[in-house]
C-alpha cells in the first residue's frame, strides 16, 4: 500500500502548537550488520566470471560508501556469486537497479585501476556473440591476470614515453616499401588525415637491410596513423614475426611511442607493458594474436599480417579468429584496417568482393622483378633428363639448384614434417605401424632409436605388424631433422642448420649454409637465400581439409618470399596443380579468388556461415533436438571423428547457414548451450562457429 504526501494544506488541521513541536524527519539507518550505501549513484552493474553460459549477463550490486571511491568503472572486484566469493569486473555504476529485490554488496574492490575500458567492453560483447561464446570467456582473453607489484609501481611521466596526447613526432618521412605499390602513398596519406581506409594488402616479397620489406611497410604505416594522432595495432603470427616488426617500429618511431606484447615476456613484463597502453604512454602496440584486445586510446589503425596462420586462431572458448576480432575492432571504432600477407585467404577475398576493404597490390612489372623463378620438378624436360625424378625425394634438378645456390650463400630447405621419420610402415605390406597398446602411430626419434607411439608414448619394441606379421618397419614419412641428417652427409663441407619445434632461429648469416626449416620456422637471411627447395609437396596437398590448398600456397610463398630477386626455387609438386601454378605465376589474387568461387559453390566458408558440434554421439543428438534453428540451416551429420588420443568414441555434426544468418545461427547455439547449462548437462558439447578445420 502507499500513501500520498500531505498537501501544505493538510497542516492547518492541527494546532498551532502541534505543528511548530512536530519533530524533523530523521533519514532510515542501514539495518545492523548492513553497510551504508553510497550517495551517489550506489548501484554496481558487474559482469561475473561465471563459466555458465545461462549466466552470460551483468549482475546488480550494491556500493558500500567504504569503497565508493576505489568503486570506479572498468576496476577488478570480488562479489559473492552463489554462496561464492568470485570474481568481475564493474562495468558501470547506476542510480537505481531494475531488480526488485535485495542487493547484494561489493565485497572488495581488488584494485581501482581501471583495466576495462568502455572499448573493450563492447568489442569483447561483440566478439561473444559472433561466436556463440560468453562475456566471461572473452574477457579471460582480453585482460591480462593481475600483477600487484607492477600495478603499484609509480607512474612519473619519463621522457621517451611520448606525449600521451596529440600527434606522434616521427624520425624520418616518405612512403617506404609503400612507393612500390600504386595506391601506397594515398593509403598512408588517409591514415595521416584521420581517415579509416580499410585494405587487404598483397605483399611484394624480398627482403632489405632490415629484413623482410612487410616489417617496414608495417612500420611506415603506423607512423603515420600516430602522425594523425591516433594509435595503431599490429596482431603477428608469432614471436619471429613480432621481434622483427619490433625493430622495424623502432627505426621509424620515437623512443617509447610503442611497446611489443608476447606470451614469452612473463606476467609481470607483459603486464607491465600493457599497463603502459592503458595509461596512454604507448600509442602502439605489436603482438601475437592476445594483443588484439589491448587498450590503445582512439584506435586509427588495426593491422594483421599473415591472417591465413592457424596461430590466428584462438584455442581457448569460444574461439575467435584475430582477422574477425580486429575487423569487428575497426567497424565500432571507426579505425582503418590492413589486412596483409605475401597469400591471400578466401576470407579476406570475400571482404573485398563485397566492397568492405579494398586491394593494395603491386604491378605485374614489379612484381616480376622482385619474385624468385619457380621450377616444379615434375616438368616435362627435366622429367625427359632424368627419370628416376618421378621417385626421387630429391630429384637432380633440387640437387643441382642447391649445388648452385651454395656458391652464392645460404640455401633454404623447406621441410613440411618435424621430427626425424613422423610416420612408419610395415617394411612387407606397406600397412601404417600401430601401436599395440592405443593404435597409435609408430614414429622414431632417431638413427638408432626404437619406434615409439606419438599417443600413448610406449616404446613398441617387440611390435610385429597385425596385417602380414611382419617386425620391420620403413619410413613413410621423413621429417626435418632426418633431411638434414641425409644432407649433411651429401654435403660434408657445409654447415647444416634447422629451425622447427626443437628450436626456431630468427636469422641466419650471409655466408653459404644449408638451412632446414619446418613452415613458418624459415629464419630471415642477411642480404636472402641464394636459392630454395620446397620438398614432399604431396605431405602438404594430400591432407583432407577444405583449406589445403590455400594453406599450401600460403606456405611456399612465406618462405619463397625470403629470397633474392630472381634466385632458383624447386618446388618438389606436379606443375599441373593450381597451387604450384599460382606459385609460378606469383599470383596469389587469381587462386584465392577461384578458391572464394568453389566453395561459394560448394557452400563452405566464407560464403556461408558454418558451425560444428563435437562431443559424444548422445549429446551431440541431444543438442541437435534441442536447437531452433534458423530459416535456410541445413544440419550435416553427426559423422565419428577422431578423438584426440583415440580413447573416446566422438562425433561431430555441421550446421550451415546463410551468410547473413549467422548471426541468428550463433544466438541458436548459444541458446542451447545455455538451456544445457541450466539443467547441469553432465556432457560438454564443444561448440566451434566457422572454424579452420572445417573438414
Amino acid at each position: 500500500m502507499t500513501h500520498a504526501s500531505p498537501s501544505p494544506d493538510d497542516g492547518a488541521l492541527l494546532p498551532l502548537d502541534a505543528v511548530r513541536e512536530r519533530p524533523a524527519p530523521v533519514p532510515a539507518r542501514p539495518a545492523k550488520g548492513v553497510p551504508e550505501p553510497a550517495a551517489v549513484l550506489p548501484v554496481a552493474r558487474v559482469a561475473v566470471d561465471t563459466p555458465l553460459p545461462h549466466l552470460d549477463r551483468p549482475f546488480d550490486y550494491l556500493v558500500p560508501a567504504t569503497v565508493d571511491a576505489d568503486a570506479v568503472p572498468g576496476a577488478r572486484v570480488r562479489v559473492r556469486f552463489a554462496g561464492k566469493l568470485v570474481d568481475g569486473f564493474l562495468l558501470e555504476r547506476l542510480e537505481a537497479s531494475e531488480h526488485e529485490g535485495k542487493l547484494a554488496r561489493l565485497e572488495k574492490v581488488v584494485s581501482p585501476e581501471p583495466v576495462l575500458t568502455p572499448e573493450i567492453v563492447a568489442l569483447a560483447r561483440a566478439v561473444a556473440d559472433r561466436y556463440a561464446g560468453t562475456l566471461a570467456d572473452v574477457l579471460r582473453l582480453a585482460v591480462p591476470p593481475r600483477h600487484a607489484k607492477v600495478e603499484a609501481e609509480a607512474v612519473p611521466p619519463s621522457p621517451d614515453a611520448g606525449p600521451p596526447d596529440g600527434p606522434e613526432p616521427a624520425r624520418e618521412a616518405g612512403p617506404g616499401p609503400w612507393a612500390d605499390y600504386p595506391d601506397g602513398e594515398s593509403f598512408l596519406a588517409a591514415l595521416a588525415e584521420g581517415l579509416s581506409p580499410r585494405a587487404v594488402w598483397t605483399a611484394l616479397p624480398g627482403t632489405g637491410e632490415g629484413g623482410p620489406q612487410w616489417a617496414a611497410a608495417v612500420a611506415v604505416a603506423v607512423r603515420e596513423t600516430l602522425r594523425g594522432g591516433r594509435g595503431a595495432l599490429v596482431v603477428l603470427p608469432d614471436g619471429k614475426d613480432v621481434t622483427l616488426a619490433d625493430a622495424a617500429l623502432s627505426a621509424v618511431l620515437e623512443p617509447g611511442a610503442h611497446v611489443a606484447l608476447t606470451a614469452d615476456l612473463g606476467p609481470a613484463e607483459r603486464y607491465r607493458r600493457w599497463l603502459r597502453v592503458l595509461r596512454g604512454q604507448a600509442r602502439a602496440v605489436v603482438g601475437t594474436r592476445g594483443a588484439a584486445f589491448a587498450p590503445v586510446r582512439d584506435l586509427g589503425l588495426a593491422v594483421v599480417w599473415d591472417d591465413g596462420d592457424d596461430l590466428h586462431a584462438e584455442r581457448l572458448a569460444p574461439y575467435p579468429h584475430t582477422r574477425e576480432i580486429l575487423a569487428l575492432r575497426a567497424y565500432q571504432s571507426r579505425a582503418g584496417l590492413l589486412i596483409g600477407g605475401y597469400a591471400r585467404t578466401a576470407e579476406a577475398t570475400q571482404l573485398v568482393a563485397t566492397g568492405w576493404a579494398g586491394t593494395i597490390a603491386a604491378t605485374r612489372e614489379t612484381v616480376r622483378t622482385r619474385a624468385p623463378r619457380v621450377r616444379p620438378a615434375g616438368e616435362d624436360s627435366e622429367l625427359a633428363r632424368d627419370e628416376a625424378a618421378r621417385a626421387a625425394r630429391l630429384p637432380s634438378l633440387a640437387w643441382r639448384a642447391l649445388r648452385t645456390g651454395l656458391t652464392a650463400g645460404p640455401v633454404l630447405v623447406q621441410v613440411p614434417r618435424r621430427g626425424y621419420l613422423p610416420a612408419l610402415a610395415c617394411q612387407n605390406c606397406r600397412a601404417p605401424a600401430r601401436c599395440g597398446h592405443c593404435s597409435g602411430p609408430l614414429a622414431l626419434r632417431g638413427g638408432h632409436a626404437a619406434p615409439y607411439c606419438r599417443w600413448c608414448g610406449r616404446i613398441a619394441g617387440q611390435w610385429r605388424c597385425a596385417a602380414c606379421g611382419g617386425v620391420r618397419v620403413r619410413a613413410q614419412v621423413i621429417g626435418a631433422r632426418r633431411t638434414a641428417e641425409e644432407l649433411g652427409r651429401a654435403f660434408p663441407s657445409v654447415q647444416v642448420r634447422t629451425s622447427g619445434k626443437d628450436g626456431v632461429l630468427a636469422t641466419v648469416g650471409a655466408a653459404r649454409a644449408l638451412v632446414v626449416a619446418t613452415p613458418g620456422a624459415e629464419p630471415v637471411a642477411e642480404g636472402g637465400y641464394a636459392a630454395a627447395v620446397l620438398l614432399d609437396g604431396w605431405a602438404l596437398l594430400g591432407r583432407p581439409d577444405l583449406r589445403v590448398a590455400e594453406e599450401t600456397l600460403r606456405r611456399w610463398m612465406n618462405a619463397a618470399a625470403l629470397l633474392r630477386p630472381q634466385a632458383e626455387l624447386v618446388v618438389l609438386a606436379d606443375s599441373s596443380v593450381l597451387a604450384v601454378q599460382a606459385l609460378l605465376r606469383w599470383d596469389p589474387v587469381t587462386h584465392a579468388e577461384r578458391e572464394l568461387a568453389d566453395r561459394t559453390e560448394l557452400g563452405f566458408p566464407p560464403a556461408v556461415r558454418m558451425a560444428t558440434l563435437t562431443g559424444s554421439p548422445a549429446a551431440v543428438r541431444e543438442m541437435l533436438g534441442e536447437i531452433v534453428l534458423p530459416e535456410g540451416a541445413q544440419v550435416l551429420g553427426p559423422v565419428p571423428v577422431d578423438s584426440p588420443r583415440g580413447d573416446q568414441v566422438r562425433e561431430r555434426a555441421m550446421l550451415r547457414v546463410p551468410r547473413g544468418a549467422g548471426s541468428a545461427l550463433a544466438a541458436a547455439l548459444k541458446g542451447a548451450v545455455g538451456v544445457r547449462s541450466a539443467r547441469k548437462a553432465p556432457e560438454v558439447v564443444r561448440v566451434c562457429i566457422d572454424p579452420l578445420d572445417v573438414i
